[in-house]
C-alpha cells in the first residue's frame, strides 16, 4: 500500500490549487477538503477525469448554519477516500450538477433534491426518485424547517 496522505495530498494541492479552502486530515486513509460551491463542478471534473477517482456517493446534510454536500471520491490505488465538502445557502440551496460528466451522481442528486430541497442546476433528469410526483412543493423530509415540523 502506498502511504495515502503523503502521496495523494500533494497531487490534490497541485491539481486543485486555490479551489481548496481548507484541508482536514482525520485519518491516514481519509482526507476532507473544503471547497466553495461554485468550484464544485471543476473540482469534481478534475477528480473524475484527470485524477481518475471513483465517485462513491454524495451526502446531503442540513446543519444549523448551511446545507452541506459531501462528495466522496475513492482513490483505490492509494487506498484513500477524499471527501469534498461544500456549504450552500439554507434559504436557496443550489449548485451546479456534476451528473452531466459523472453519471453516477445522477440518482443521489435527485434524492438530495427531493429530501433536502437542493436545486442541481443543469441536471439531465430532475424528476422524483423516492417521493410521489404529487409530493407537496417546499416540503423536504430531511430539512430542519420542513413544513411537517411547522405543523
Amino acid at each position: 500500500m502506498i502511504a495515502a496522505r503523503e502521496e495523494i495530498l500533494p497531487i490534490l494541492r497541485e491539481k486543485l490549487g486555490n479551489a481548496i479552502q481548507e484541508v482536514f486530515e482525520k485519518s491516514p486513509k481519509r482526507i476532507y477538503l473544503e471547497v466553495k460551491s461554485e468550484n464544485i463542478p471543476e473540482v469534481s471534473r478534475v477528480m473524475f477525469r484527470e485524477l481518475e477517482a471513483r465517485f462513491q456517493i454524495a451526502t446531503g446534510i442540513d446543519t444549523p448554519g448551511a446545507i452541506e454536500i459531501l462528495y466522496h471520491w475513492a482513490f483505490d490505488l492509494y487506498e484513500c477516500l477524499v471527501t469534498i465538502r461544500t456549504k450552500l445557502d439554507r434559504e436557496k440551496p443550489e449548485i451546479e450538477s456534476i451528473a452531466p460528466f459523472c453519471p453516477a451522481a445522477e440518482w443521489i442528486e435527485r434524492e438530495m433534491w427531493e429530501l433536502l430541497g437542493i436545486t442541481f442546476k443543469n441536471h439531465p433528469d430532475m424528476r422524483h426518485l423516492l417521493l410521489k410526483d404529487d409530493w407537496p412543493e417546499g416540503n423536504y423530509p430531511l430539512r430542519r424547517n420542513s413544513k411537517k415540523d411547522q405543523a
